[in-house]
């Protein structure tokens, strides 16, 4: 049985797909700049989720979107479209902004051994199952209009920020931006334009552009159907954009759009959470280009569970990358080996997984297992189906015997204190092609 954290319950539940397949939603990235470190935590926790439902042998539908529109500068329905802003920074059209950044996050994705989605949705693919929804939501007398666009009227849903676990959330810097509005909490279904814009269509209520919060509800129905299993993102979008999701599924359709709503914590630096806003942002090239795996950021993820605040320094990431190198060395050792298998090892393993995606406690598991020379390389490579760390990649490097028996002779000076010939030793082994490494572990040949 696997059991989820379900953000609208705030409680662990066991989880039950409503059909064969899991339908599974993840909030994509805006493409008008490169996600960051924090942003891309978000996709190795979807990615993990995913794993681990097809460990347990569900088929899944994965969706992600890519917004390359309608998303403004400010929470308060107010300031630029980010990929018009995007477009004047560059000098460059919106389209070729978006295009160049959507295949920069999906080469991070590669890079980072994420799973390709079954589908990638962009937002201006599906302009007019927008304008149907907000339509709907017309009809059904949630909408009014003022002079900047069709607005959502947030007091006809009874249990407006349910998801939060508040239901009297104010956002006094939105009522102050636009005093137009019937209270702070109502949001942008269609925004008129206003100024000349590289992306705008025509609708019934005027040319204009989509909001944010409805692109999201649209693209996922038109893939999913609703409702579906399982919608992912960040936390920061509980209090506004999966809120604002949710009330527009409740105003049509009179459900929450999906069953679980699961969502994964800050990554911070120096207590700060990492944010385009504050400048403080890393990205994945960046710890390319100082010679790091970007897989080592990857299993730094994993040691921290993904409802926890994770710590990044460059300290942690070069910790990571150790540890890293240090489990690729042992899995092409095991390879070697004549180890068997081990059934209770791989029912603690699921237990760990199964517990809401326990990661940083099947580690564990996995390196106590290795300590202790009880898991086999066939058993380390099915733990990888969830790690993701390409250990099924691994080589092996068989020592030559003459090698090996110049290492126990080694050994031997070694424990004898007779450093000069135990140097010696050394020497001939490394002209033969061969480094030599003294750990806490023993010694180690490359």
């Amino acid at each position: 049985m696997i059991k989820l954290y379900n953000t609208l319950k705030r409680k662990k539940e066991a989880f039950k797909p409503i059909k064969k397949t899991v339908g599974l939603y993840s909030c994509g990235p805006t493409v008008y700049w490169y996600a960051h470190l924090g942003n891309l935590r978000s996709y190795i926790f979807a990615d993990v989720l995913k794993r681990v439902l097809e460990y347990n042998k569900y088929k899944v539908n994965h969706i992600i979107n890519i917004t390359d529109v309608g998303h403004l500068t400010s929470d308060q329905d107010s300031g630029e479209d980010k990929m018009e802003l995007g477009a004047k920074r560059e000098n460059k059209t919106a389209q070729q902004i978006a295009q160049f950044y959507t295949k920069a996050f999906i080469s991070d994705i590669k890079a980072l051994n994420i799973q390709a989605p079954n589908k990638w949705t962009k937002a201006t693919d599906y302009i007019k199952e927008q304008i149907d929804l907000i339509k709907l939501l017309e009809k059904k007398g949630y909408t009014y209009q003022i002079s900047d666009g069709i607005y959502f009227d947030t007091s006809k849903i009874k249990e407006y920020g349910k998801l939060t676990g508040s239901l009297k959330r104010t956002h006094q810097a939105r009522i102050k931006k636009n005093k137009a509005k019937k209270r702070e909490t109502d949001f942008a279904l269609w925004k008129f334009s206003n100024t000349k814009r590289q992306m705008e269509w025509n609708s019934p209520w005027g040319k204009g552009f989509p909001g944010w919060h409805t692109e999201c509800v649209a693209m996922a129905i038109a893939t999913l159907k609703i409702p579906f299993d399982i919608h992912t993102g960040g936390i920061d979008h509980i209090p506004i954009h999966h809120t604002n999701e949710i009330a527009q599924s409740q105003a049509i359709y009179k459900n929450s759009l999906a069953n679980f709503w699961m969502h994964n914590e800050f990554l911070t630096a120096d207590n700060k959470k990492l944010s385009k806003s504050k400048g403080n942002i890393i990205i994945l090239n960046k710890i390319i280009k100082k010679g790091i795996n970007p897989l080592a950021y990857r299993y730094l993820t994993l040691t921290t569970h993904y409802r926890s605040k994770l710590s990044f320094s460059w300290q942690s990431l070069e910790s990571a990358q150790n540890a890293l190198n240090n489990l690729y060395e042992k899995v092409s050792e095991l390879k070697e080996s004549s180890i068997s298998n081990n059934p209770q090892s791989q029912k603690e393993f699921l237990k760990y997984i199964n517990n809401d995606l326990d990661t940083p406690k099947a580690l564990a598991l996995m390196w106590k297992l290795i300590k202790a020379k009880k898991i086999s390389s066939k058993e380390i490579i099915k733990f990888d189906r969830i790690f993701g760390l390409n250990l099924d990649k691994i080589k092996t490097s068989k020592i030559p015997v003459k090698i090996k028996d110049l290492i126990k002779q080694r050994d031997q000076y070694r424990e004898n204190k007779d450093w000069k010939q135990s140097d010696k030793i050394r020497s001939k082994i490394e002209s033969l092609g061969y480094t030599v490494e003294d750990s806490k572990d023993g010694t180690k040949i490359k």
